[in-house]
């Protein structure tokens, strides 16, 4: 996170510690809930379905040691 960032975030807190008015704050406690969406709901059908044969796959203990999946995803870690 930049400085920017962070500055812009300690500001929004000092101003949202002072605010008084009800409609803006509910506005926000809006705008927060449709931010705040569950990754699931937001991921495609096929990643999904791969997440899903993940988890099957390691109920039925068909999985690989750590030490081999980076081993061969290296490169992109």
């Amino acid at each position: 996170m930049g400085v920017l960032t962070s500055d812009k975030k300690v500001e929004l807190i000092q101003w949202l510690s002072t605010l008084e008015d009800q409609e803006i704050i509910e506005k926000l406690m809006k705008f927060k809930e449709q931010e705040t969406k569950d990754w699931w709901d937001v991921i495609s059908s096929e990643e999904q379905l791969s997440v899903e044969k993940g988890i099957s796959d390691a109920d039925s203990g068909n999985v690989k040691p750590h030490a081999t999946a980076r081993r061969l995803y290296e490169k992109w870690l």
